[in-house]
């Protein structure tokens, strides 16, 4: 009994120094996004994290998120004081390019080589710099027009208007019965962008936009400060809430949700919270923003593209390890946030997709005839210059700028 005792005592020892050199093995992994409680991702990131942690059992995963604009500042911050988290949430072009120009990103090019044929080069090209991939991108999403049906059909429109024409007959209709025709958050600035972009690019044209945010043409452009008057025209024709002004982009979603206004401008990762909406189901469509100035914009050419990303920190703990678990976990998101319906995949679809909302299908239609994409003018742009060109729209939306001072000013201020 004694020596039988003595056995079991021995590999109860060394069972539990296996368990404490296996935990002590283990990597810490800490993750900062943008996935909020009232985020369209919440849910695609939290079925992510479970399944890749199982699939991981060598990590400690946590993780935080934080609401969109003070995101931005917090992690460019942390970027400065090289305190970042191992993985964080990011966009392309621009934004993520300052982070690799200071030193701050691990590079990605030997992780993804066990990942071959399951991402193009055209999805990963905004995250590539000098030849170099820093990035796992995630879903794909533009801005779309989303119009309550119910409130058009009540105000004599069986469908969203097609010409710009139509569009500005159909806000005099609706304001002249008493229903606001926008909602636009002025508490987060990036929503404005989305219906001054739009309304830029279908003035000018895509080619023009996308040369301006580049740097590789001037703001001092005639045609954007037409443009942006006829936005303001929109905002002085009191087609937008006043009270938006002071409300944040969920307190505006709601409202749209909740029937207040006709339409919304927004991301179309805002199709799975619309088509989850029981008391939605059928009264909203997505469509595309209407051409304004034919002679140089077309329909096709969209403001957005592929920009949610994932990066890992050159800081990260083992950050091989970390590089994998990264890009699992953008592919899972990937995964889950296309069926649910906030975004058009940027990894190839090896699973039934069937269950998509109609939505978001409609979304795929729309990329489907594109012809041209503009990013997000704050993630196309350096840090710096999205700032001064984001205090200008929310002068824009005040009322306190003009077109002309507009472009006089950003051509001033950036070039």
């Amino acid at each position: 009994m004694k020596k039988t005792l003595a056995i079991l005592l021995t590999l109860c020892m060394v069972l539990s120094l296996g368990v404490a050199a296996f935990a002590e093995d283990k990597t810490d992994i800490t993750m900062w996004c943008i996935a909020t409680e009232s985020d369209s991702n919440r849910a695609s990131y939290e079925k992510a994290i479970a399944e890749v942690t199982a699939a991981h059992p060598e990590v400690n995963f946590t993780w935080e998120a934080f609401e969109n604009q003070s995101y931005k500042e917090k992690i460019k911050m942390a970027a400065s004081a090289d305190e970042m988290p191992d993985i964080f949430f990011t966009w392309a072009c621009a934004f993520l390019g300052d982070f690799v120009d200071a030193g701050r990103v691990y590079c990605l090019d030997d992780a993804y080589k066990a990942y071959e044929g399951q991402l193009s080069e055209a999805m990963m090209g905004n995250t590539t710099y000098d030849g170099k991939h820093y990035g796992v991108p995630t879903t794909m999403n533009i801005v779309g027009l989303f119009a309550n049906m119910e409130i058009l059909k009540a105000n004599g429109y069986d469908e969203v208007p097609g010409t710009y024409e139509e569009f500005i007959a159909c806000c005099d209709t609706l304001k002249a019965n008493g229903v606001i025709p926008f909602g636009c958050s002025g508490k987060e600035t990036w929503c404005v962008t989305e219906y001054l972009e739009s309304i830029i690019e279908k003035s000018c044209g895509a080619q023009i936009l996308n040369d301006i945010f580049a740097g590789r043409a001037t703001w001092a452009n005639d045609d954007v400060a037409a443009a942006v008057d006829t936005f303001q025209s929109l905002v002085n024709n009191e087609y937008f809430d006043p009270a938006g002004i002071a409300l944040s982009n969920d307190e505006v979603k709601a409202n749209f949700m909740a029937g207040k206004y006709a339409f919304y401008m927004n991301g179309t990762w805002n199709c799975a919270d619309f088509a989850a909406n029981p008391d939605l189901k059928g009264k909203v469509q997505v469509a595309e923003f209407p051409v304004i100035n034919a002679d140089k914009a077309t329909l096709g050419q969209l403001i957005g593209g592929p920009s949610d990303t994932l990066a890992v920190a050159a800081s990260a703990n083992n950050p091989e390890v970390t590089a994998n678990f990264c890009i699992d976990l953008g592919k899972a998101i990937c995964h889950f946030g296309y069926l649910d319906g906030c975004g058009l995949p940027a990894w190839n679809v090896d699973y039934d997709a069937s269950s998509v909302n109609e939505l978001t299908q409609t979304v795929a239609d729309i990329c489907a005839n594109a012809n041209a994409y503009v990013l997000f003018g704050d993630t196309a742009m350096s840090a710096n210059t999205a700032n001064t060109y984001l205090d200008y729209v929310a002068m824009v939306y005040g009322c306190e700028v003009n077109g002309a001072d507009f472009v006089a000013g950003l051509a001033a201020d950036i070039g």
